[in-house]
């Protein structure tokens, strides 16, 4: 499928994605509000890219096809919360 354009979901949104590790290494995206979306990068910035071009993908197809677009899961003016890993503490 060739993109027209992008499509922009509203400013300063989000959606929740799950980031699944993979024993290969890697790392599988799905995002519950858009079951479409479903995406795979090596590391979790790549993985993360490929989740968001995957989301404007989806979006673009549902205006598109005229469906209705999800709410999306936060507004990014406020405070955001990320785990953040380390390595072994106290090994």
């Amino acid at each position: 499928m060739k993109r027209k354009k992008s499509v922009k979901p509203p400013l300063h949104a989000a959606y929740l994605c799950h980031f699944q590790p993979e024993l290969e290494g890697g790392f599988t995206v799905t995002c519950p509000k858009l079951p479409p979306v479903v995406t795979y990068g090596e590391t979790l910035e790549e993985a993360q890219a490929n989740a968001r071009e995957a989301i404007e993908l989806c979006l673009e197809v549902m205006l598109e096809s005229g469906e209705a677009i999800p709410r999306p899961d936060r507004d990014l003016t406020g405070p955001i919360e990320q785990l953040v890993p380390i390595g072994r503490f106290g090994a």
